[in-house]
């Protein structure tokens, strides 16, 4: 049996993942922030894994298809695409749909470049699209311990959880 209380508050939580690899010569943009790398991150649109993610996880929180329904990978419209351009109109079908977010938790996997100093930034830059406060963003980072594609400095994955509510 539900519980009543979160029923009636009409809480709903959705989780993005989003991976991409590290090439050269692109730029390694996170969070909407441009971080100086050798590696970039290869993408049809700018590449931001993060911002990808959490696209992805505010789409689910409403039962919505993924992103590459409303930005298809194979559209002229979208490449290049600053993605801190497509979270804003993931936003907008946020407050079509009623509701209003109440925190994001992002934990990016990568091992190169270390982008521990960065996060303040990202979380700035998400709260500012999203028009949150800096303390409903969430951006970690961690490592794969030198293991598989990511932990040989080969791509980058995050995922990231939302929790929306119905305003």
């Amino acid at each position: 049996m539900p519980c009543l209380l979160f029923r009636d508050m009409n809480i709903r939580v959705g989780n993005g993942f989003d991976t991409h690899p590290l090439v050269k010569g692109r730029p390694f943009i996170l969070g909407g922030i441009n971080i100086p790398s050798d590696l970039g991150i290869k993408g049809h649109s700018d590449g931001d894994a993060l911002i990808h993610s959490i696209m992805d996880s505010i789409l689910g929180a409403l039962s919505k298809k993924d992103i590459g329904y409303y930005f298809p990978s194979n559209s002229n419209e979208f490449k290049n695409i600053e993605s801190s351009k497509l979270l804003s109109k993931v936003d907008e079908i946020l407050k079509k749909e009623g509701y209003k977010i109440l925190n994001i938790d992002s934990t990016v996997i990568l091992e190169y470049p270390h982008i521990g100093k960065y996060t303040d930034l990202m979380i700035d830059n998400i709260s500012k699209i999203l028009q949150l406060e800096s303390n409903q963003v969430s951006v970690k980072a961690t490592t794969n311990d030198g293991l598989g594609f990511i932990g040989e400095s080969k791509g980058v994955s995050v995922i990231t959880t939302s929790l929306v509510i119905k305003k």
